[in-house]
């Protein structure tokens, strides 16, 4: 199987609710391919001379594929704006700035590529069963783009209180995702830790470089360096942890509730996860007794707890050497765990799928899947449940990288 063989492979359309009015707030519809949405803003704000905090979109949208979301400029132009790899198309105005509870889902048009015959009955069998039983409502690997090769999470050492452990991990861990020159970067800091004037002097300009600015005045206030990461980062580190951390305790329950008969695996960056699967009568119940609810965003600031889940929860953060009463940032305040809840179970609207031959592969096809997903969840994780594996080609775009931006 071949996932985003081309950006065309893999179609997301955002769709909203939202409407055109009045308001000093210009709307616009962002169409890219082959471009990340962070990259795209970069060149939208360079292009019109404007400082980030004017504006606002919902949600990233992959880099290896084709899309289209929203974007809104406080007092932006009312005009177009066309580069080679996006477009930006004027709306019209509307009262506040577009976010992601505008979003009301995203419809998806993708194509797997070169299915061996021998392949397409299991994942019709998979596909039907979701459509019957719904669908884990898992934090696909996009969410933990910043978890690198040692596996630890920022957000665990942040928590913690080792304020040099998670700086250390958001400036020098190497990570799958790296370009060259993030490559070059991180060595240096590797290197060369603690000798911060050394690390300034080879360092390129870039955010990074302007921690360790900091860090050759004040050598060890790791604390303090830690809080001059940007927000934005910081956030998705936080998220990180808790999206780790609810995948792990959702898999733990499904595990204990079906039993190992009702179960099959399949691994993710948040270890190797559980799906209900060839539920006889007791099994089925189970299940919707489970998928028929919600879990908590997990964190401190949460003091209600589904019935007996939490023992589970607290299973769970053990080998972080964590308790829940502990997932929390001391430092600095303007960073926090999400306060929510999600879905156990998704049901994917509008699914149809057909079979086209595959001109490049002899007995093989190409598996041409429609599906409509709810703000929040991932087509990357209703086709690792429909097929159980993952492409090598997946991008992950909720990344840590901080040389783009001084």
């Amino acid at each position: 199987m071949k996932l985003k063989s081309a950006p065309e492979d893999f179609c997301v359309d955002e769709l909203s609710d939202i409407r055109i009015g009045r308001g000093g707030y210009a709307l616009y519809r962002l169409t890219k391919c082959g471009l990340g949405t962070p990259e795209a803003v970069q060149a939208i704000l360079h292009q019109w001379n404007l400082p980030r905090n004017r504006l606002s979109y919902g949600g990233l949208k992959d880099r290896h594929a084709s899309t289209t979301q929203h974007v809104s400029i406080q007092n932006g132009p009312k005009s177009d704006f066309e580069e080679r790899s996006f477009q930006l198309e004027y709306l019209g105005q509307i009262a506040r700035p577009f976010v992601a509870t505008d979003i009301r889902s995203n419809r998806f048009r993708i194509r797997l590529r070169a299915i061996p015959a021998a392949k397409r009955e299991e994942y019709e069998a998979r596909i039907r069963f979701t459509r019957a039983h719904g669908m884990v409502n898992y934090f696909d690997d996009q969410r933990f783009g910043s978890i690198g090769f040692s596996g630890d999470l920022i957000g665990a050492a942040w928590c913690k209180g080792n304020y040099e452990r998670a700086l250390y991990l958001a400036l020098a861990e190497p990570n799958s995702h790296d370009r060259p020159r993030e490559k070059e970067q991180k060595e240096i800091l590797r290197q060369h830790w603690g000798d911060w004037k050394l690390c300034k002097e080879r360092l390129d300009r870039s955010h990074r470089r302007s921690i360790v600015t900091y860090l050759v005045d004040h050598p060890l206030d790791f604390k303090r360096a830690l809080a001059l990461v940007r927000q934005d980062l910081r956030g998705i580190y936080a998220a990180a942890l808790q999206s780790w951390v609810w995948n792990r305790w959702l898999s733990r329950l499904i595990e204990t509730a079906l039993g190992a008969s009702h179960v099959c695996w399949f691994d993710s960056r948040s270890g190797r996860l559980a799906l209900p699967w060839q539920m006889d009568t007791s099994g089925e119940e189970s299940w919707l007794a489970l998928a028929s609810g919600e879990l908590p965003l997990p964190s401190a600031r949460i003091h209600s707890w589904p019935d007996g889940t939490l023992p589970v929860l607290e299973e769970v953060l053990s080998p972080l050497s964590m308790t829940v009463r502990e997932m929390r940032f001391k430092y600095p305040r303007d960073t926090f765990f999400s306060k929510g809840s999600r879905a156990v179970r998704l049901l994917p609207a509008d699914m149809t799928w057909r079979w086209e031959e595959n001109s490049q592969v002899r007995g093989a096809s190409d598996w041409c899947l429609n599906f409509e997903l709810p703000r929040g969840c991932y087509a990357t994780m209703a086709i690792r449940q429909w097929t159980l594996e993952t492409d090598d080609r997946e991008e992950t775009e909720e990344s840590d990288s901080l040389v783009n931006d001084e």
